[in-house]
């Protein structure tokens, strides 16, 4: 047997992503998504978009603290903000990639044209993982519609993040 040539240039390097997001409000989805990312990579910044035209059930500050408080368990993991084009917060934080979870097909066409606009902008790399199966129904506009009226929202999102629904919009 022959053996391989391993490319070992680069090996030096931090291997950091950036997992983007709302997470209005973070969900056990999100968090699947975050833990795998953590195993492949050297660091992982959670970045919530502070999107100022979209008004959310969080405030970015809410939901970075809530983010901060369920990640904390995760030493390569830290958790941020970025306001305006994601690939300038790349560029500025030296993170090569992005983490992005898919769970349907429709997902995929979506996230793939930004994707490609972010490799055009700045060569910022996209890396796709699918759903775990468990949650590739999952999205935080529907856990915060079933808790609004009522419903149980107890496997879907970590205990902090259901007691702060449950604050935010017991039904009355």
């Amino acid at each position: 047997m022959g053996s391989a040539n391993v490319v070992t240039e680069g090996r030096d390097r931090v291997r950091r992503v950036a997992c983007p997001g709302s997470f209005d409000p973070v969900t056990n989805g999100h968090l699947d998504i975050i833990r795998r990312a953590a195993l492949l990579h050297d660091e992982v910044i959670v970045v919530v978009g502070a999107n100022q035209a979209k008004q959310g059930l969080f405030t970015v500050d809410e939901r970075v603290e809530m983010l901060g408080e369920v990640t904390a368990d995760l030493e390569n993991v830290s958790v941020g903000t970025f306001r305006g084009l994601l690939v300038d917060f790349c560029k500025a934080n030296g993170v090569s990639a992005v983490v992005k979870g898919l769970r349907a097909v429709s997902d995929f066409e979506y996230e793939m044209e930004m994707a490609q606009m972010n490799y055009r902008l700045a060569e910022v790399e996209t890396l796709f993982m699918t759903a775990n199966p468990m949650y590739s129904f999952l999205r935080s506009s529907l856990v915060k519609e079933i808790c609004r009226y009522g419903g149980d929202v107890t496997s879907l999102v970590p205990d902090l993040v259901l007691e702060r629904l449950h604050a935010r919009l017991a039904p009355s």
